[in-house]
């Protein structure tokens, strides 16, 4: 059992910065061996392709008057031009390559490279919405949510049957996607439509990331569409219920992460959802809220844990480099890879990135490496992937106060990892501005049998300690303010 480590990268930014930095144009078929090298020392197991599909030039063009934007724009690229700006990679207009990242031959050459260096490939889907520049809103406009007549949250389409209002895209919180056409899911043909769709994307990747998947729950999509009434609605369950095991009876592997919120995570992981994003975590982590963080993972099911998706940015989110300093950004960042489930790390993060760049962009400012994050990524890879973390089945562990009247041991994440036989790994992290103590109860089998060397794979501390001590009390444990520890045990025989 081997938990994903997944690398998103912005592609269209990606390519131009690699086709700067190595002085000619490259696509994806054309990736410099480098990159694949980098990677493997990372540890990744998955690579995701974010925004590689096609944008129309409506959903450009809106994109280059937005003012939310542009202020966004002149903030991060003062002087940027029309050419800079791609269009959001969630207005599809087609789901294809564009020639300009390589077309279809080079997305299949590319992948073809990730699994000969044993990596698998993550590509988007959109189930919520389309472009406004994709063929289907004039050729097939009944597979849309409609509006009798103008709408302040629709656009008009001239269709060979006349003009139709479909409804943009959006979420029930906030104001309509205003380059996005929304997909009707009352009704069955668009239903088949979709799934037929995501069979053509899972042919040509090994999983997808499924943008804002709680909008297609039955009951979240009645009540945020409930204003435009559809006369022929079927009510044939859940939709994710019927595409997810589609897709796995023609591929078996394929792996299914939704983005979701609002307490619906448990109930897609139920429909058949591989992972789904933890976004309470990633809060409580960026607040700085330690104990928040240990009652919302002792709290949850370990089944839940492990189907769930732990980051610490993407590119929605702002970057971490800019919003934790390096002691509690490097306490931070051990709790998201030492957990079971599906472990995210953005490009740019390893490296101290802090500008946020728009998805529309495909151009972004050049940010130099700083030199404490990625030794602070270098060193925590390297270690985790020493102990074994990543591989095989995780337990979280309730950390017992140190002594009575110590509350600081409600600020420790300990998660045990079994390795080969006879060993084991404990991740450790003081997520608490001030020291903390605790104990670490081990339930690992025969414990009580062996002594044991336990070392600290980020530094050179080790301990000696004997079976029945540590069956007894568990592990002692006094950390610094922000520390963090991984603690490989063997046997001393």
């Amino acid at each position: 059992m081997t938990h994903p480590l997944v690398y998103e990268i912005n592609t269209r930014c990606w390519l131009r910065d690699l086709s700067i930095r190595h002085g000619r144009c490259l696509t994806l078929d054309t990736v410099p061996e480098t990159e694949f090298s980098e990677w493997q020392r990372r540890g990744f197991t998955h690579l995701w392709l974010m925004g590689v599909w096609t944008t129309g030039p409506r959903a450009r063009e809106l994109a280059q008057c937005d003012p939310a934007l542009i202020a966004a724009y002149d903030a991060l690229l003062p002087g940027w031009r029309a050419p800079d700006i791609g269009g959001s990679p969630y207005s599809i207009a087609a789901y294809t390559v564009p020639d300009a990242l390589g077309g279809e031959a080079g997305l299949q050459s590319f992948r073809q490279r990730l699994h000969a260096h044993g990596f698998r490939l993550l590509l988007d889907f959109v189930p919520n919405h389309l472009g406004v520049d994709h063929p289907w809103t004039r050729e097939q406009p009944d597979r849309f949510v409609q509006s009798p007549g103008p709408a302040a949250a629709a656009f008009r389409v001239t269709t060979p049957a006349g003009d139709r209002w479909l409804a943009h895209g959006k979420d029930p919180y906030f104001a309509p996607w205003t380059d996005t056409a929304q997909l009707d899911y009352r009704r069955a043909e668009t239903r088949a439509a979709l799934t037929a769709l995501l069979q053509t994307i899972a042919a040509r990747c090994d999983g997808v990331r499924c943008d804002m998947a709680m909008l297609l729950l039955q009951e979240v999509f009645a009540r945020t569409w409930a204003e435009f009434p559809c006369p022929d609605a079927a009510s044939p369950g859940e939709f994710w219920a019927e595409a997810i095991p589609a897709v796995k009876k023609q591929h078996p592997d394929f792996l299914f992460l939704a983005e979701a919120y609002w307490g619906r995570e448990r109930q897609l992981q139920l429909l058949g959802f591989d992972y789904t994003y933890d976004k309470q975590l990633y809060d409580e982590l960026l607040r700085g809220h330690g104990a928040g963080v240990q009652e919302h993972l002792l709290q949850s099911a370990p089944e839940y844990v492990a189907s769930s998706a732990h980051f610490l940015e993407n590119h929605d989110e702002l970057r971490v480099a800019g919003a934790l300093a390096l002691a509690p950004h490097r306490a931070a960042a051990l709790t998201v890879l030492g957990l079971p489930g599906l472990r995210l790390l953005h490009e740019g993060q390893l490296t101290g990135a802090r500008y946020h760049a728009p998805v529309q962009l495909t151009r972004r400012p050049a940010e130099p490496p700083v030199p404490e994050v990625v030794a602070l990524y270098d060193q925590l890879l390297a270690a985790l992937a020493r102990g074994g973390v990543g591989r095989g089945p995780a337990q979280l562990i309730a950390p017992r106060a140190a002594w009575p009247a110590n509350p600081t041991h409600r600020h420790f994440i300990l998660v045990l990892w079994p390795g080969a036989p006879d060993t084991f790994t404990l991740v450790t992290a003081n997520l608490a501005p001030h020291p903390g103590q605790c104990y670490a109860p081990l339930p690992v089998a025969d414990l009580a049998r062996r002594n044991w060397i336990l070392r600290d794979l980020l530094s050179e501390e080790w301990h000696h300690r004997t079976g029945p001590e540590l069956q007894t009390r568990g592990l002692y444990l006094d950390l610094p303010a922000y520390g963090a520890q991984i603690f490989h045990a063997e046997p001393d025989d």
